[in-house]
């Protein structure tokens, strides 16, 4: 368990939260913080999916810009693999992730929500890349991975002007896929994360690595990923279970093991 950052598993559901006062502000060691956390959600059996939650003020609001303005280029030469990777551990957990976002999210903020699978926002949540206001552009997946979730233009114009972008815009755009009440954000993603406590384990694995990594290539070479994942799953006994089941007793009805 680390300072700022910790693990809580309960119930299948692994919450990453993040409790870094005031604001979360995302300096080092928290980063590193973060990589850990999700290193443990990745390998914990318990762990059926994860929600990343900053509590019910803030989500993040960016990079700790004080530890920033400190270094030079070949301090941030040495530094910038590490924060872009420790995103990228959260986005590769091999397991739902769901982002709960209340107040900010913002510059290593909101580029930690994109690394989740979905977005659950509050009305009163607001996300934003405003790098460009420092003089810099996002660090760390803001370019990619809001481009490809947004399309390129939308992408261009959050990050090229560096506005807020407050929740029912967001939800338009599909920057997040629900808004509700600011005192219903957690609660509504651990509800969403725990229905794939009882899921069968491999199959939801194998589902989204073939849409993460099928996004990164052309069709035919993402059709042979998925190809080669489905094939996979019949050597598992989940697959058999949820065949067997559903022959004898109809659809959604298989309990599996996570084998």
């Amino acid at each position: 368990m680390g300072e700022y950052v910790r693990l809580e598993v309960a119930d299948g559901v692994g919450t990453i939260r993040l409790d870094r006062p005031k604001m979360n502000a995302l300096d080092e060691q928290m980063q590193e913080e973060i990589r850990a956390a999700a290193g443990e959600a990745t390998a914990r059996d318990d762990v059926k999916a994860v929600v990343i939650h900053g509590g019910d003020r803030v989500f993040a609001a960016g990079a700790d810009v004080t530890e920033m303005a400190q270094m030079s280029h070949v301090d941030m030469i040495k530094r910038s693999s590490g924060l872009t990777s420790a995103f990228t551990s959260v986005a590769k957990i091999p397991k739902p992730v769901v982002a709960a976002i209340n107040g900010y999210a913002l510059g290593g903020g909101c580029e930690l929500a994109l690394c989740a699978d979905v977005r659950f926002a509050a009305h009163n949540a607001v996300l934003g890349q405003p790098e460009i206001l420092l003089g810099i552009i996002p660090g760390a997946g803001g370019t990619q991975r809001l481009s490809r979730l947004v399309g390129p233009s939308r992408a261009k114009d959050i990050i090229l002007t560096g506005r807020f972008v407050r929740a029912e815009e967001a939800l338009a755009i599909g920057l997040v896929d629900r808004v509700v009440p600011a005192e219903s954000v957690y609660a509504e993603a651990v509800a969403w994360a725990a229905q794939f406590a009882g899921a069968a384990t491999y199959a939801v694995r194998a589902a989204k690595e073939a849409i993460d990594r099928g996004l990164e290539v052309d069709l035919d070479t993402g059709l042979e990923i998925e190809r080669m994942a489905f094939a996979a799953l019949f050597a598992t006994e989940d697959r058999t279970r949820g065949m067997r089941s559903f022959v004898e007793n109809g659809p959604g009805k298989a309990t599996f093991v996570g084998r």
